[in-house]
């Protein structure tokens, strides 16, 4: 099984609930290990939008990269998400922010995840589930690159455990 990190944001309501649905269909693919904090976040990019709910999730799969994103394109799309303008509303978001400690870049996949290291709401969820893991390529801990992190968009916390019961961690 391979070691990976997923962030998961909505912005569209009902935010929770495409949250909810996204963890459910996400262990068709593998297994949750852990699943950081619920956040709310002010929009990245276009700011003319609603904030977004953010969290993360460890995630074991045996899918390869390529593979893992195919799946993680088609539980958005299962879940009613709409194409819109970059950085724009979006009703579900899954993003892999690492795999393993692979780094990849192809014209479909950028691993790491291009630019994480400088959004406070992907960095502190990650945080809450691994700060002493090690980015591929980076010789600091993600709890050293949140201290660091430029954004100082505050992140609020809403909630701890967010997630339905019956997912399995």
């Amino acid at each position: 099984m391979n070691n990976t990190f997923i962030t998961l944001g909505s912005n569209i309501e009902p935010r929770s609930q495409y949250l909810q649905q996204a963890l459910q269909k996400l262990v068709d693919y593998g297994v949750i290990k852990k699943i950081a904090p619920l956040y709310e976040s002010l929009p990245y990019g276009n700011t003319k939008q609603p904030a977004f709910l953010n969290s993360a999730v460890q995630f074991l799969t045996p899918l390869q990269p390529r593979k893992l994103l195919q799946a993680l394109k088609k539980i958005e799309q299962e879940i009613g998400r709409q194409k819109s303008e970059r950085w724009g509303p979006r009703e579900i978001d899954l993003d892999i922010i690492f795999y393993e400690q692979v780094r990849m870049e192809t014209p479909e996949l950028v691993i790491p995840h291009p630019d994480y290291q400088n959004r406070r709401f992907v960095l502190q969820p990650l945080c809450d589930i691994d700060p002493e893991f090690h980015p591929p390529g980076s010789q600091l801990t993600i709890s050293q690159l949140l201290i660091k992190c430029p954004d100082n968009n505050p992140l609020t916390l809403m909630e701890n455990e967010w997630y339905a019961h019956d997912i399995t961690i």
